[in-house]
């Protein structure tokens, strides 16, 4: 390999998925920094633009045009994208804290997380009300809302608490589609009553008086009850106490309040200003940590307030880069000044708006279609990306670069073959030495006590099962990646029956300086760990050496008892097929790759491939099954015919009734399939009806390679209800009997497809 290439030198890790770090990942894609490897933490990989919630609150817009899905951003810029939310920074070791994963270390790190409404010193607030930010939580709670009122025979009394501009707003454009869905549904929209509550002495108080006039005479004209001049003190289920004295009887209480940060900040020991915003200068840069940034709400630029609104988030992307670039490479950071008015254009929810910047007001149809542009072309510019060419080699800033670092790059370019290529054995110490395997009592020699070998004890009556799997990574996560390639290993013994018993580990992890490899050994490992040990399988050792590319392996051995052993041979006639996930894995990855697929699409795969079969095996053996086997590789129909095969049956199976993983279909039929499909389709001469069955769009899908799939089990058909309900309450919700097992035939093909 060359000296330089793909050898990660620093690391700039984005906490949040806000306006300005989708600007600073597309700044990043378009002009990429040898060396430096971004990681952005989100706790949701679709951020909405905030300047969009009315109109799809409104209902003008759909999901997919006012959500940025961060993936295909992340992959654009080559950054990797950890779903999970940070919750400290742990400023003296550099690492970013999360709730659900290893702590992730930075060189520099960037805050861009947004807002959310006061709630302190209002009782029953937390409980009974929705804040409007975080905007990810509330579009999730918009739904449910829109689901209560729809389900409600009688008025349904709504209440923003903020008369601000946001307040405002959002209030005019839920009314303004409850209303419209209560009319498609043949039922009054008078039913829909709404209240805007503010403790200033009129609304839009930031606004001039000629703006807040407009808006009163559309608050009246809409017969929203205003309460001006008054404080929210106290809610409770259905009231909403004000500072008065006076209540007003409410289904629903919307938070559009004064801004505040969450209190962890403060906690990392960050400089913050009284509502715990992190205090920056000029530069965007924390006054108390020199590696930390922030922008957005988050941010507090001391010389330079301004309100918290989403343009000026937008406005801080480029100087935010701008100034990361600066500081990864020691280069002198610049100021940035943001503008004293931006130009307001503000919704009235009916594909109308009110104009106004400096003072000057102005109001029609034409002004929100001049905002729908504005906003359409905003968000093109971070979901229609451009194709770039894949560059021949790197050459590193020497401002990423000490003495130590350019040694460790000239050792890696004379990296020797064989065991030459073993990942340090510090390193691995290092790496391995927070992690605790389970600890099982028939392990003689372990990791607990290293040595050539590990010895394990069989159990009298045993009989051992072996099995082993490696793989390349197909995700840029390799916590997650160690979750999915443990899952997948430990999948062949569940199919047999066995319960897990001890493991070792193959891994290949890139070149690289020694600490970046060891936190890469140290992320993998810990998410196959976790998998390894709820499985009670003891990790005893492995082999990790260093490659091109990041890649995992097991080798499981698994016990049981010889007569409670499952094959693949083992279907009855009269049996019907359950399968306990969905398919879908090869197309999803195979349109991640193309940055065609959405987030929430690889979200909902990953969550489908980290749930272990062994609870399912349970389910399944529990209920008499009589063959069963995981699906993996070979796909539905490979796996299938081995079980066909072995067996001397025929099988029918429902194409209809398969489940399928969000977005699989979309991508099939987008003609996107994974590399190994081809080979997999060979087996197309085991199907009786080929011709009829290849017109059902699900067709492809018999095909297509799964990772960490489900379980396919031949179970009589008068268990299998009691079956699928005991592997749904297991957490295997699309578990469906696909199709049964008919007595053998002398047709060559033993596989109809109904569809």
């Amino acid at each position: 390999m060359k000296a330089n290439q793909d050898i990660i030198l620093k690391d700039l890790v984005m906490i949040g998925g806000g306006h300005s770090h989708v600007a600073v990942l597309k700044s990043f894609g378009m002009n990429p920094v040898p060396g430096v490897r971004l990681t952005m933490i989100a706790r949701d990989v679709h951020t909405p633009y905030s300047g969009m919630l009315p109109g799809y609150v409104a209902g003008h817009y759909d999901y997919d045009e006012a959500h940025v899905d961060l993936r295909p951003l992340s992959q654009f810029a080559s950054s990797r994208l950890f779903h999970d939310e940070a919750i400290k920074i742990d400023t003296v070791n550099k690492q970013v804290i999360c709730a659900g994963r290893p702590p992730i270390p930075y060189d520099v790190l960037s805050i861009n997380i947004g807002s959310r409404p006061q709630v302190k010193g209002v009782p029953g607030a937390e409980k009974w009300s929705t804040p409007v930010k975080p905007i990810n939580r509330f579009v999730d709670k918009w739904h449910q809302l829109v689901e209560r009122v729809m389900a409600q025979a009688g008025p349904h009394r709504i209440g923003v608490v903020g008369a601000g501009a946001a307040g405002v707003e959002i209030l005019l454009a839920i009314q303004f589609r409850l209303q419209g869905l209560l009319k498609d549904a043949g039922r009054s929209s008078e039913k829909i009553e709404c209240h805007l509550v503010g403790r200033s002495p009129r609304v839009l108080p930031a606004f001039s008086s000629s703006v807040a006039s407009r808006f009163e005479r559309v608050l009246s004209e809409r017969g929203v009850h205003v309460h001006c001049g008054v404080e929210a003190t106290r809610v409770d289920d259905g009231l909403l106490t004000l500072s008065n004295g006076k209540t007003i009887e409410l289904d629903e209480v919307l938070l559009v309040t004064g801004a505040s940060a969450p209190a962890w900040l403060e906690e990392s020991g960050l400089d913050v200003d009284e509502n715990g915003f992190i205090r920056v200068n000029d530069t965007l840069r924390s006054l108390s940590h020199e590696d930390i940034f922030a922008a957005g709400d988050v941010a507090d630029v001391v010389n330079h307030p301004r309100e918290k609104a989403g343009v000026f988030a937008v406005r801080q992307g480029k100087p935010l880069a701008d100034n990361l670039r600066r500081a990864l490479v020691g280069e002198t950071l610049k100021p940035f000044t943001p503008q004293k008015a931006a130009l307001a254009l503000i919704s009235t929810g009916d594909r109308y708006a009110i104009a106004t910047r400096a003072g000057f007001a102005a109001e029609g149809k034409a002004f929100w279609t001049w905002k729908d542009w504005i906003d359409r072309r905003w968000m093109a510019k971070y979901t229609e990306l451009p194709e770039m060419a894949d560059e021949a080699g790197s050459s590193y800033n020497l401002g990423l670069t000490n003495q130590d670092t350019l040694k460790e790059i000239s050792a890696i370019a004379m990296r020797c073959g064989g065991c030459g290529a073993k990942v340090g054995a510090n390193v691995l110490t290092r790496a391995l030495s927070e992690l605790k395997p389970a600890p099982r009592d028939d392990i003689l020699i372990g990791l607990h006590e290293p040595d050539d070998a590990a010895v394990v004890e069989v159990p009298p009556g045993k009989v051992m099962v072996h099995t082993v799997d490696y793989f390349r990574s197909f995700i840029d996560d390799p916590y997650i990646f160690g979750k999915v390639a443990a899952n997948h290993a430990l999948s062949d013994v569940f199919a047999m029956g066995a319960e897990a018993q001890t493991a070792l580990a193959i891994a290949t992890v890139p070149y690289g300086i020694e600490s970046k490899v060891e936190d890469t050994v140290k992320q993998m490992m810990s998410g196959a760990l976790e998998v390894l040990n709820a499985a009670g399988a003891t990790l005893v050792g492995g082999h990790t050496s260093e490659g091109a590319e990041l890649a995992l392996g097991f080798s499981v051995n698994g016990l049981a008892n010889r007569e409670d052993i499952l094959r693949k041979g083992g279907m009855k006639p009269g049996d019907v097929l359950i399968l306990t996930k969905p398919l879908g894995t090869g197309t999803l990855f195979a349109a991640d790759m193309q940055q065609k697929a959405k987030g929430r699409w690889i979200d909902a795969a990953l969550d489908s491939m980290v749930l272990s079969n062994h609870d399912a095996a349970k389910g399944v053996y529990r209920h008499g099954a009589q063959a069963c086997t995981d699906i993996t590789g070979f796909g539905l129909l490979g796996h299938m015919v081995e079980m066909v095969k072995g067996s001397g049956v025929d099988v029918e199976v429902d194409l209809n009734a398969l489940p399928i993983m969000d977005g699989a279909m979309e991508t099939v039929q987008a003609g996107i399939l994974s590399s190994l499909q081809p080979a997999n389709v060979r087996l197309r001469r085991a199907i009786r009806n080929i011709e009829e069955a290849s017109k059902n769009e699900r067709y492809p899908l018999m095909f297509d390679p799964q990772t960490s799939g489900g379980l396919l089990a031949s179970i009589h058909p008068d268990h299998a209800e009691a079956c699928l309900t005991d592997l749904k309450a297991a957490g295997y919700v699309h578990a469906t009997v696909i199709g049964k097992v008919l007595a053998e035939t002398d047709h060559l093909e033993p596989v109809t497809l109904i569809s």
